[in-house]
This record gives structure tokens, C-alpha cells and sequence, in this order.
């Protein structure tokens, strides 16, 4: 009976093991001690660039690396492609350009946080989230990815809405503003939260992604969701993308 006790305690989940990348010291200090006072959570290494944060992944092999944008020698931009291979990887820094943003999410970034946009209980949250394989962003991140899903919904826009003859006049834009109406959310009459939920649906997010992007509950995303369905008229994911996109 012992054995199996001793076995089963054995096979409880332990505790993520994380690894702090930044040049500056004092914020390295900083997020350790928050970090630590974590129950579930251990920094099991320090770097500060993206070379030495490199060698300590390989060495300490953490459960999720907390990882500056700009540094000294190799930056977090550069580390990146490489660290994502042995843990996963949350972009923490003051750095919020969209250009960044987006580059670091396909460089394969599982989160992205900006300095001064989270506490320190959100901070921890975040690190388990990303650990677990969930993503977490805070707003300016979260506005970025928009951005760039609205920026490719325009480009999947009908031929003749994406862009004005070089010879078009103003009465041409005009017309081509007539023509296409008003925006997808005052032509299905949804909230400025439904129309960010469709954003991320046309994107390829489930629920779970959209739940951590936008810092809600799966439940609350399901009610969005099927509000949407039915301002859209549709009973699919793939039905109310192509409403959304205007390919319908």
C-alpha cells in the first residue's frame, strides 16, 4: 500500500522551471523574487543576452523562458528561432511595435508581454499559461495581432475593394466607399468585443486562445461566439469567417 501511495504522489504535476533572460539586472532581480514567491513556480537560471540565455536553456533545460526583446550581443529577436526549440518561449519587455509583436509570434513567441501592462499575478498566470501551451498577451501585443489579422483579411477582400486605379479621383473614392458599405461590425451589428473575437476566429484561434488573448473565460467566449452565429446567420466557424471576410 505504501508503494502506491508513494507512486501516486509521485506522478502529481510538479512545478515549472523558468529561465529570465534581460540585460538589465535590476529587472532580472526583480521578476526572480516575483517569480519565486510562487508556490508552483522556480527560476532555475539568469542570462542577460540571448547568447547566454541560449546555453543556459541547453543546460537547465526550463519548462518556459522569459525573454527581453532588446539586449546587448545576440538580442531576444535573434535568440528566439533557437530557444523556442527547447522550452517555450514568453517575449517580456518594453519593446510593443507592432512590427515586433508580429515578428516575435511567428518566430514562434508563445506570449508577449509589455511592461507596465500586467501585474504581478498576472505575470505568474502568464508564465503558467505559456508553460501549459496557452497563449498570453497583453493589450498593446493583443492590438498587434489584430492589426495584422485585419491586414490580411483586407488583402482576402474582393478584387475590386482592395485598391483604387492610380487615376482614380476623389469621386472614385467616393464611389468605392459607397460601394463598400460600412464595416463588417455595423454591417452585422456587433459589439467592439464581438468584433474582436471574430478577428481572432478568422485567424485560426479555438476558444482556449482567444479566451487567454483577450483575458476571459472559455464560458464567456462560447456566449460571444454564439452571439456572433447568430448576428451573422451562421452555424460554423468556417461559415462566419467567410461572412467576416466578405468571401461569402
Amino acid at each position: 500500500m505504501t508503494d502506491d501511495l508513494t507512486d501516486d504522489l509521485t506522478d502529481e504535476p510538479a512545478g515549472l522551471r523558468v529561465l529570465v533572460a534581460d540585460d538589465n539586472p535590476v529587472i532580472r532581480a526583480g521578476l526572480t523574487a516575483v517569480l519565486s514567491a510562487a508556490d508552483d513556480l522556480t527560476v532555475v537560471a539568469e542570462a542577460e543576452d540571448g547568447r547566454a540565455a541560449y546555453e543556459a536553456a541547453l543546460h537547465h533545460c526550463p519548462d518556459v523562458i522569459l525573454l527581453d526583446v532588446r539586449m546587448p550581443g545576440v538580442d531576444g529577436m535573434a535568440a528566439l528561432p533557437h530557444l523556442v526549440r527547447v522550452a517555450p518561449v514568453m517575449m517580456l519587455t518594453y519593446s510593443d511595435e507592432t512590427d515586433l509583436v508580429q515578428e516575435a509570434v511567428r518566430l514562434g513567441a508563445g506570449g508577449y508581454l509589455v511592461h507596465g501592462e500586467f501585474t504581478t499575478q498576472q505575470l505568474t498566470q502568464a508564465v503558467r499559461d505559456v508553460g501549459r501551451g496557452r497563449p498570453h498577451f497583453t493589450p498593446t501585443a493583443t492590438n498587434a495581432l489584430l492589426a495584422h489579422v485585419r491586414g490580411n483579411a483586407t488583402a482576402h477582400a474582393r478584387p475590386e475593394l482592395r485598391a483604387l486605379p492610380k487615376e482614380s479621383s476623389l469621386k472614385g473614392l467616393s464611389q468605392l466607399q459607397s460601394t463598400m458599405g460600412q464595416s463588417s461590425q455595423s454591417r452585422f451589428q456587433l459589439s467592439g468585443r464581438e468584433a474582436e473575437i471574430m478577428d481572432l476566429i478568422a485567424s485560426g484561434m479555438n476558444n482556449q486562445q482567444i479566451a487567454a488573448v483577450c483575458f476571459i473565460s472559455e464560458k464567456t467566449v462560447k456566449n460571444h461566439i454564439n452571439r456572433i452565429f447568430a448576428k451573422l446567420h451562421t452555424t460554423t466557424r468556417a461559415q462566419a469567417t467567410a461572412k467576416w471576410l466578405g468571401v461569402a
